[in-house]
């Protein structure tokens, strides 16, 4: 599978796919889906600060510092993965703008700030989304104005205890859903 950058400053460029069967990669018709429908929620990425968490590739994260966001933290555990999410922000030189955690997704600590936009992306099949989401919730990293994006297996829709749904869209064997932080009572 090839991947490339959908839109802004790095268009039509090119990505690694790690060449791993412990990952996934979001095909480009889904991630433009995925972008389509945040764009209309949030108007542009200009200066947002973003994460994508089971990053594969690191496509997400990328494609949103692409559109103008100013941060991206990338969250990989998986070895051939991690090495294509490097050789991906040196080929873009977007080391600057990158925080590369080679970890998994649950061992995150407290967060300095909430972000702005979380891209989830787990195997499909495992709930790990839900559960990372409920826990990055707790510790800080998603907060009342965040937008979540959980993309799961078109036949398992997400259950997420601190979140309400806003939107999802199925695309091809993928659902994806927006969700925002319920606000606590």
């Amino acid at each position: 599978m090839s991947l490339r950058i959908i839109a802004g400053q790095w268009r039509g460029r090119k990505l690694q796919v790690p060449e791993s069967e412990a990952t996934r990669p979001t095909s480009d018709r889904t991630r433009e889906t995925l972008f389509s429908m945040l764009n209309s929620r949030l108007g542009s990425f200009d200066g947002l600060a973003v994460a994508d968490l089971f990053a594969g590739s690191g496509a997400l994260g990328l494609e949103a510092l692409s559109r103008g966001a100013a941060s991206a933290i990338i969250v990989e555990q998986d070895p051939p993965a991690i090495r294509a999410i490097r050789a991906n922000i040196a080929n873009l030189r977007a080391q600057a703008q990158c925080d590369v955690r080679a970890c998994s997704v649950m061992s995150l600590g407290v967060a300095k700030a909430p972000l702005d936009v979380v891209f989830l992306d787990p195997p499909y099949g495992t709930g790990a989304g839900a559960v990372a989401i409920d826990k990055l919730v707790r510790l800080g990293w998603i907060g009342e104005a965040t937008w979540i994006s959980l993309e799961t297996a078109a036949n398992e829709p997400p259950q997420i205890r601190s979140c309400t749904l806003d939107a999802e869209r199925k695309v091809g064997k993928a659902l994806i859903s927006l969700f925002r932080r319920t606000n606590p009572a």
